[in-house]
């Protein structure tokens, strides 16, 4: 009895890893991970400092949890100390994430977020849990928001909500003119 516990709990645990819904960390705040490298790894991306770039994208993510917005921390993936970039990273706390690569490739959300170490899935974000509404430059996204892929100064807005409570969407980002 024991041993079929034992391997339907691993079965289930491979279940899980592998569909990119690892076990969420606890509520908000999260930080940012501290080993870049194997984040980046972690997370299919590579360290690209100090390379030529063919792709410049910028994303801008909002979560918010019951109406309360969830910090996206700076420097996820990226040290100008450590001489360390990932092709998705961010700089500081305005949810802009960078997409900066020597090739033309698709990142999606899901990389960011495995890349943060907070897990992502159609029913949660992180250990947040109750109805996840997504939207993607102002329309519904209900797909597995892992798939969502990081475009050029789209806005991406994560909303968790009690059950049953309806979801309001985030204000559009007004997007510093660096960015236009």
């Amino acid at each position: 009895m024991r041993r079929a516990m034992r391997a339907a709990a691993v079965g289930l645990a491979v279940v899980v890893l592998a569909s990119g819904c690892a076990t969420p960390p606890g509520a908000p705040p999260w930080p940012r991970p501290t080993d870049l490298a194997a984040r980046a790894e972690a997370a299919g991306l590579h360290d690209v400092w100090g390379q030529r770039l063919a792709e410049h994208i910028h994303t801008h993510l909002t979560i918010t949890d019951g109406g309360e917005p969830v910090v996206v921390p700076g420097n996820i993936g990226h040290s100008a100390k450590q001489r360390f970039a990932a092709e998705i990273h961010t700089h500081d706390t305005s949810g802009i994430v960078h997409v900066e690569s020597p090739e033309r490739r698709t990142f999606t959300l899901g990389q960011f977020f495995d890349e943060w170490d907070v897990s992502l899935g159609p029913a949660h974000v992180g250990g947040l849990h109750g109805d996840l509404t997504v939207w993607v430059d102002g329309r519904r996204y209900y797909a597995n928001p892992r798939s969502i892929e990081l475009r050029d100064l789209e806005q991406v807005d994560l909303v968790v909500t009690t059950i049953g409570e309806v979801p309001h969407r985030p204000p559009a980002f007004d997007w510093p003119p660096q960015y236009h």
